[in-house]
């Protein structure tokens, strides 16, 4: 029987991420859907429509493999096709995923400089990374009627592109200065990013955020500025910020970092995200919302469109394709698509045999050991895996944020332990031979943590967590909290049916 993982939303809407369906009950009733289209960690979307096919990748930042492209016939239900990236070049940043004569592209920023990675079907292969050699972050691409190719960053300037896209052919040249944020606004900063541009008619539109990615509820906003050259000069809308959170009251907060696109019936939309209030700690989430047209040539939001009311659904075909959650029985013979490794992938730490994952021990502590996490989608949730213990390893399950902040319990030969902010001790001594289930229970960033012998009695620790503050506010980053196994010191860790649960 297949495991359904369901992500739940808001309004009592639950949304499955690999493309099933989405069941609402809401005022709208069905027909609507209710924002995130992503739940959980999704910044900086980028979406690409390929006749009636979407595709969307975002930033995978210090996890990989990275750049996961998802597919999706409707836009609002998604399963995952493949990694872009495998090799670390570094934090990947907002990427740009385009369609260039029948190649596809990926444009993102890491370690100072920018690259692409190209196929010629987005199921793969994809090239090994190509360093563009050219600084600036958040590129976008765009060509001309001629075929000019270009590339836009985050400071309003642009460099020429060879014709197969994959160098930079000229000097970086600043054509806009974006739209000036009123002085009296609430914002975390200027910090223009993520261009995007699309041509509609005779104009060229470009998309960019603004105000901060993060800091007060009130920051980041998308702003929209058109041409009738690629190049500029760019003028501003008079009905900018086009998506911008007004007040702290509201539900999703900085929302920003745009992408606009048609959809395969001519209707316009716009992706783009935000932080959950009091769930900052969960990321940037995927947001999607309608895009109407002005008669003299605007793009603008509908009026009564809010981003956490139904909204009436795009038209199309919801996939039909195997389910795809976050739990895990480790079949093999490859690694789960929902798992990520902090800071490295090497492929000969681990393998499959006996239905589990055997990962060998690395570093001395959790911030050492580059655990394997995924991201969680709920408020509240349980979380839990059995692990065998060999050698003189230590393994546990833990919420990890970088390789300085988390927590979680952790397990060696015959001791249970809990890791408070990194202070690691024993909680439970002489429990169990080797072998033990551990849970984390997660009610609104409250976490309690058990062991289990048999996975039916299940065994409450002293220590418990509250982990609301584990956020890019806080510890900067751009990260969010998410659900990681650890394998540390000299040995190997077994693990077997880890199993995601949501509390409702």
């Amino acid at each position: 029987m297949k495991k359904i993982i369901i992500i739940a939303l808001s309004i009592q809407c639950y949304f499955l991420i690999n493309a099933q369906s989405q069941f609402c009950s809401n005022p709208k009733g069905q027909g609507y859907y209710v924002n995130p289209i992503f739940a959980g960690d999704y910044p900086d979307p980028s979406i690409l429509r390929d006749g009636e096919d979407y595709y969307m990748v975002h930033s995978s930042f210090e996890y990989y493999p990275g750049l996961l492209i998802w597919h999706s016939q409707d836009m609002i239900n998604w399963e995952p096709v493949t990694h872009a990236l495998h090799k670390n070049v570094g934090s990947v940043w907002a990427p740009d995923l385009v369609k260039y004569k029948n190649r596809y592209y990926i444009y993102f920023p890491a370690n100072n400089t920018n690259y692409v990675v190209y196929a010629d079907a987005l199921q793969g292969p994809w090239s090994e990374p190509i360093d563009l050699k050219v600084g600036n972050i958040d590129p976008g691409h765009v060509a001309d009627a001629e075929g000019k190719r270009y590339l836009y960053f985050s400071n309003g300037g642009y460099v020429p592109l060879a014709d197969d896209g994959l160098s930079v052919t000229g000097a970086l040249k600043s054509v806009y200065d974006g739209w000036k944020i009123p002085r009296d606004w609430t914002i975390e900063c200027f910090c223009m990013e993520g261009p995007k541009i699309v041509k509609r008619n005779e104009y060229y539109y470009l998309t960019v955020a603004e105000g901060g990615t993060a800091g007060p509820a009130t920051s980041h906003m998308v702003i929209s500025a058109r041409s009738k050259s690629p190049i500029g000069p760019w003028e501003n809308s008079p009905y900018n910020p086009i998506i911008r959170t007004k007040h702290s009251s509201e539900k999703w907060w900085s929302k920003g970092h745009g992408t606009l696109l048609d959809d395969a019936n001519g209707n316009w939309w716009m992706v783009f995200h935000a932080y959950e209030k009091d769930f900052y700690n969960m990321g940037r989430q995927t947001m999607l919302q309608p895009i109407e047209w002005t008669k003299d040539g605007w793009y603008k939001s509908p009026e009564g469109i809010q981003a956490d009311q139904p909204i009436k659904a795009p038209t199309g075909q919801a996939l039909k394709a195997p389910a795809y959650g976050i739990s895990d029985s480790f079949e093999g013979p490859v690694l789960g698509k929902q798992w990520k490794f902090y800071g490295e992938y090497d492929t000969s730490r681990f393998h499959f045999n006996d239905h589990s994952l055997q990962l060998k021990g690395k570093g001395n502590g959790v911030g050492e050991c580059t655990p394997l996490v995924c991201i969680p989608s709920h408020h509240s949730y349980t979380a839990e895996v059995e692990m065998s213990i060999e050698g003189e390893a230590i393994g546990g399950l833990v919420l990890f944020y970088n390789n300085t902040s988390y927590s979680g319990i952790m397990a060696d030969q015959e001791n249970v332990l809990a890791n408070l902010r990194g202070w690691q001790f024993v909680t439970e001594k002489k429990v169990h031979h080797n072998k033990v289930m551990l849970r984390l229970k997660n009610l609104n960033n409250n976490v309690d943590m058990y062991y289990s012998l048999d996975g039916k009695s299940w065994l409450k620790i002293e220590t418990s967590l509250e982990v609301s503050s584990l956020n890019h506010n806080a510890l900067n980053g751009f990260l969010s909290l998410r659900i990681g196994l650890c394998a540390l010191g000299k040995g190997t860790v077994k693990f077997k049916n880890f199993v995601y649960q949501p509390i409702r």
